[in-house]
């Protein structure tokens, strides 16, 4: 797989899979915190002084393709941050160059800041001797001219905590009824439900479709589908998935459920059930997409070109997959569980 080494792009420099044929994903590199954030309590930085919440000060590099970069896409919209944060988008599909901006290209932009032709460029100039990944979000500062995340989870927990000033009424972190203990253990439940998710959900359908042995790709399969069997069944009697209104959790199930039924069923073969099936999970699914500042976030011609079209090792013939064809707008009837859905365009 593709990644810079010393600075210079190299086109094999490291495996995805290890000697078992499990996939294994790389860390990001990039892991900096404007000044304000709320950093969680499992992560040891503190908040950079150099990084301050500043309107028109920063910028995102995403993909709509990309379910991590998706987080920060939605952040940004349910806060209301549009006016305050840029956005750059590359082109779904990535070759050997690794991600590109495209501008001609329906849905994709040119680099709104820089002028680059790769985002790679970017890392180089933000380390000229950078040895890592190329991937996407990147959280950019055009004042230091830098990069100061590139870790989903992290840039989305400032998204929540360091705008506040910037952005709407809406808040993706609840409160637990008014004191500061209560407040503190619900933030910390969203952290661990963010936890609990990812391995065998966010990461689980990647672990599925990049397995290159049977045992790997069967214990992917069974932690993926228990997963979503359990989480099914809480969302039986409660709208969201902590407290009583959206949170970071939410939007991180969200990125990947939203893109299950059209290429991580077939393209992943986790194909043991659709989302669609499912009791609890697809009102829920639905629910969400129909937040004011959601759908808009969703391209889905973009997921499906990238992930057809991007891993010849998975679907070499590049052929993408025409459905299923779902109904997003149908009743969902969540509401009837109680909860405040957020209103992104609501002013303080």
């Amino acid at each position: 797989m593709n990644k810079l080494v010393d600075g210079e792009w190299r086109t094999d420099a490291y495996e995805t899979t290890n000697e078992d044929g499990a996939f294994e994903r790389g860390e990001t590199t990039f892991r900096s915190w404007i000044a304000g954030s709320d950093v969680p309590d499992h992560v040891d930085d503190e908040p950079d002084e150099r990084f301050h919440p500043e309107a028109g000060r920063y910028h995102l590099y995403v993909s709509y393709a990309c379910p991590w970069a998706h987080r920060a896409l939605l952040a940004r919209s349910l806060l209301g941050l549009e006016d305050a944060i840029g956005v750059s988008v590359v082109d779904p599909w990535r070759g050997d160059d690794g991600w590109q901006f495209s501008p001609e290209k329906d849905g994709c932009t040119r680099d709104h800041r820089r002028g680059s032709d790769y985002l790679r460029e970017l890392y180089v100039a933000a380390d000229p001797d950078a040895t890592c990944r190329v991937t996407v979000p990147v959280l950019w500062d055009t004042e230091t001219e830098t990069i100061v995340n590139n870790e989903s989870r992290e840039i989305l927990r400032m998204l929540s905590t360091a705008f506040d000033d910037l952005g709407n009424n809406v808040s993706l972190l609840p409160d637990g009824g008014g004191t500061e203990e209560t407040d503190e253990a619900t933030v910390e439940r969203v952290d661990e439900v963010v936890t609990e998710i990812y391995e065998p959900i966010n990461n689980g359908v990647y672990r599925a479709g990049f397995a290159t042995s049977q045992g790997a790709y069967d214990e992917a399969i069974d932690e993926l589908f228990g997963a979503l069997d359990r989480w099914n069944d809480r969302l039986a009697d409660r709208r969201y998935l902590v407290g009583d209104s959206l949170t970071e959790a939410d939007v991180c199930m969200f990125t990947t459920l939203v893109r299950f039924d059209q290429v991580y069923h077939t393209h992943f073969m986790c194909n043991r059930r659709f989302i669609h099936q499912y009791e609890h999970l697809w009102p829920y699914l639905r629910d969400l997409y129909q937040t004011p500042g959601v759908a808009e976030t969703v391209n889905m011609d973009h997921i499906k070109e990238h992930y057809y079209t991007t891993h010849p090792d998975v679907t070499p013939s590049g052929i993408i997959a025409r459905g299923p064809n779902l109904d997003w707008e149908a009743e969902h009837n969540r509401d009837r569980l109680g909860g405040d859905a957020p209103t992104p365009n609501a002013a303080d």
